[in-house]
């Protein structure tokens, strides 16, 4: 069994995350605040965002946001590939 890369998957997965992020940028930016809510009740399976909802997100806070859930999917997908490699390590 070939081992995965561990800086690769992580680099993959944060990047996926950073994509999806930004996608929720688009979708606030795009539908405006009832838009943005019938978007992610409807992905959440009914759950009411309508409370939690905040629309006067600044830039620099955005931007944090994007460089944590980069650095957070980049830790799963090292996780994922560390353990993945450390359970095909056992003869």
């Amino acid at each position: 069994m070939e081992k995965l890369n561990i800086k690769r998957l992580g680099m993959a997965f944060g990047l996926t995350g950073a994509f999806l992020y930004l996608g929720c940028i688009i979708v606030m930016v795009t539908a405006g605040r009832e838009g943005t809510i019938k978007f992610f009740n409807s992905l959440l399976h009914g759950l009411d965002t309508s409370k939690i909802i905040r629309m006067d997100i600044p830039l620099w806070e955005a931007g944090i946001g994007l460089v944590q859930t980069f650095i957070m999917a980049w830790l799963v997908g090292a996780c994922i590939a560390m353990f993945y490699n450390i359970s095909f390590n056992k003869k």
